[in-house]
């Protein structure tokens, strides 16, 4: 078929490719990766076998030309790819949220915490850390709801003070 192509039949290099397709566009997509690339790869490729058809040696079967090009293509594609820059990076992909002041906080207040007198800490993290109801907090501790209400109030206001703006120390 390269030969009656080479002759001037206008069909000829169409069946040829049409034979042929599969095997070569397999070899495209195993060594680009990629089904658009494969694809590119292959157009070029019977490009040049189509305008290259004269130059055959018919040292080969038309086939292991053909696969020979389409691979010498792809090769090319590969090489082109190193030798382009990447694109920029989107940088809004690559921002990490700082979570330093967050950190720095809860350290804080948890040093803060730690300053408590043990009976109102268990009162404030139980209820204000916790989310328990003040009976529950009771019952837990063994006291009164009463004494849970009084703790949470002492204990807050010492960590207003530490916490607030002059971060005075407890004594």
């Amino acid at each position: 078929m390269l030969a009656a192509h080479v002759a001037g039949d206008p069909r000829a290099f169409s069946a040829l490719y049409a034979r042929h397709r599969p095997r070569l566009n397999r070899l495209a997509t195993a060594h680009t990766r990629s089904r658009e690339d494969a694809a590119e790869v292959l157009q070029e490729a019977m490009l040049a076998a189509h305008r290259g058809a004269p130059r055959f040696r018919q040292q080969a079967a038309v086939g292991s030309w053909l696969y020979r090009i389409v691979l010498n293509a792809c090769r090319d594609r590969l090489r082109q790819r190193r030798h382009q820059p990447a694109d920029p990076l989107d940088e809004t992909l690559l921002a990490v949220p700082d979570r330093s002041a967050e950190i720095t906080t809860a350290l804080t207040v948890r040093r803060a915490l730690m300053q408590l007198p043990v009976e109102q800490r268990a009162a404030v993290l139980a209820v204000d850390m916790h989310g328990l109801s003040v009976a529950r907090t009771a019952r837990l501790l063994g006291v009164a709801e009463g004494t849970v209400k009084s703790r949470c109030a002492r204990g807050r206001r010492r960590l207003a003070v530490v916490l607030g703006p002059g971060r005075a120390e407890l004594g």
